[in-house]
């Protein structure tokens, strides 16, 4: 039969996941997603401390020398956190990370995308433009960027706590890939000295709830 090969089935040589060796958000994200289907695959670590990611040997891989990568088994290459959940989701498709049915699935990748762009994509932005230790990556570092989007997070966290005052989830009832990109971004916060605001009491008890999952604790 025709298809994708299942995850871990070898071909021309082993299918291997490209992360960093400590805990940069977006590797971390396939690696709670990863965590949350039960899925292991051969993990190689990418220093980026020493730009491993830089080099002409890491740039074969994925040209724009970013992580996560997924190599799989024929030797094509997955880039991209959610391209490499999607193929995972479809060879597993339990549990539904991406929703089920028409509806579900929108409202995920609608929160998904918001989560990413508006809290995920700025934090960021605050801590490689601020952080001192990000000076030899981000070249050059424009600390009036990194102050801008400090208070443009805080207002999207005070929209997503009016939502989460509705639900318990960012896209609905059940736990999805919208919450593991949030939960990576209000953790990366704390080394973008950023924090959630008392007041935020639907955004502190979600976080509460959805870190004490398993696949969150594992993927600190």
């Amino acid at each position: 039969m025709g298809g994708d090969p299942p995850v871990g089935r070898t071909h021309c040589k082993p299918m291997k996941l490209y992360v960093d060796a400590g805990r940069a958000p977006n590797p971390r994200r396939v690696r709670i997603f990863l965590a949350e289907k039960g899925v292991s695959l051969p993990i190689e670590a990418v220093d980026l401390g020493t730009q491993a990611h830089k080099t002409p040997a890491f740039r074969a891989i994925n040209p724009l020398a970013r992580l996560p990568a997924l190599m799989l088994d024929d030797g094509t290459v997955i880039a991209e956190s959610i391209a490499i959940c999607r193929y995972v989701e479809a060879l597993h498709p339990a549990p539904p990370l991406f929703g089920q049915g028409a509806l579900e699935q929108a409202m995920v990748e609608m929160w998904q995308r918001r989560v990413e762009f508006h809290l995920l994509a700025v934090v960021s932005h605050v801590f490689r433009h601020l952080h001192p230790a990000m000076a030899p990556l981000e070249v050059p570092q424009v600390a009036a960027w990194g102050e801008a989007n400090m208070p443009r997070a805080l207002e999207f966290l005070a929209l997503l706590d009016a939502e989460l005052g509705r639900r318990p989830y960012v896209a609905g009832e059940r736990f999805s890939v919208a919450d593991i990109t949030a939960v990576v971004a209000v953790d990366f916060m704390k080394p973008a000295k950023l924090t959630v605001p008392d007041a935020l009491a639907n955004v502190r008890r979600w976080h509460a709830e959805v870190s004490a999952r398993p696949s969150v604790t594992k993927e600190r």
